[in-house]
């Protein structure tokens, strides 16, 4: 259907990609230059020891010369303090199926709330899949609305537009908004980072691989400085980083002081809350006759969590780690499950 574009600015010669088809082909390319793959490998700690690192995983540990860091939001607390320098936010993205053609290209808008379109073949369809939506993780006020406001928005533009999947994901953002590539920290040498890729991971994560690898090989990579990532420098974005620290001391120490009235009995159908139980803060999710309660405190740093109604999971508004209802941890920087 026709749009009124008031502007736009075309980039030439892009790629889209299919992840998971360029994430084989970099799997089979470590594996035909012998390399080795672990899966169901959780790591939950590395060291520095005699020159050496030993990872340590759930199945046993691995030394060795150079240790890279790409866990998404980084595992490990210090002396990296990523914590500190960055925040996760979580975006939405459905997949529709309409009659009408369909455009050839990528496409995202420029203002606020973000929008972004682009294709897929999909069981011999061709869908449009459109993302947006995006909040900082635990700020969960009208979360309900984030596929809504999707279809709303495509349906706008293609009126039969019949959404036939849904899904979420969360990205790790820096104080300024360029990633962290290199250093880990500059008292652990040969241990390098890549994170904070602002939803742009799919370019970002080749160009990172690339100035890490010159690292070790000890090249000049034209682009290393512009991601450095051991700079601390929060005062280019000042309101973020007292947004931050804000919401850290909300959760870390103010929520904790706070009892809450609610009890059990108050708990609706599908509904998740921190209740008073015996005197102490409990968090519980009902589930028809079932009821599961967990200790509401994240498993990384200590903050106090937030119930997501939407994704049923419980989520830390520090630092984006993320829980089940049952307590199991779906998303780092916690590696631990709640009790």
């Amino acid at each position: 259907m026709p749009l009124n574009i008031l502007g736009a600015l075309k980039l030439k010669d892009q790629a889209q990609f299919h992840p998971r088809k360029y994430v084989l082909g970099l799997c089979n390319s470590i594996l035909k230059n012998n390399g080795q793959i672990f899966t169901d490998t959780k790591v939950y700690d590395v060291k520095h020891e005699k020159g050496r690192y030993i990872t340590y995983t759930e199945s046993g540990t691995i030394t060795s010369k150079y240790v890279v860091l790409a866990s998404h939001f980084p595992i490990i607390n210090a002396p990296g303090f990523y914590f500190l320098k960055m925040y996760q936010e979580r975006s939405y993205i459905i997949g529709v199926e309409t009659n009408f053609t369909l455009f050839d290209g990528m496409y995202i808008n420029s203002e606020q709330p973000t929008l972004s379109f682009r294709t897929a073949k999909y069981n011999g369809k061709e869908l449009l899949l459109v993302g947006g939506s995006n909040h900082k993780v635990a700020d969960n006020k009208n979360v309900e609305n984030s596929y809504d406001f999707l279809e709303k928005s495509v349906k706008k533009i293609y009126p039969d537009a019949n959404v036939l999947y849904r899904w979420s994901a969360q990205d790790c953002i820096s104080l300024d908004k360029i990633p962290y590539v290199g250093e880990f920290s500059s008292t652990m040498p040969n241990m390098y980072v890549a994170t904070g890729f602002k939803k742009w991971g799919m370019t970002t994560s080749n160009a990172a691989a690339n100035i890490i690898k010159d690292k070790i090989l000890g090249n000049q990579n034209n682009y290393e400085e512009a991601f450095l990532s051991t700079r601390f420098q929060p005062v280019k974005n000042r309101e973020e980083m007292g947004t931050m620290l804000g919401q850290t001391t909300k959760s870390l120490i103010l929520d904790k002081l706070v009892l809450p009235k609610e009890t059990i009995a108050d708990l609706e159908e599908s509904e998740g809350k921190i209740i008073k139980l015996d005197g102490e803060k409990v968090g519980v999710y009902k589930s028809g006759k079932d009821i599961y309660t967990i200790n509401p405190v994240c498993a990384h740093l200590g903050c106090e969590l937030e119930f997501n109604n939407l994704d049923k999971t419980w989520d830390c508004p520090c630092h984006g780690s993320r829980f089940s209802y049952t307590g199991e941890c779906v998303s780092e920087p916690s590696i631990k499950d709640l009790s």
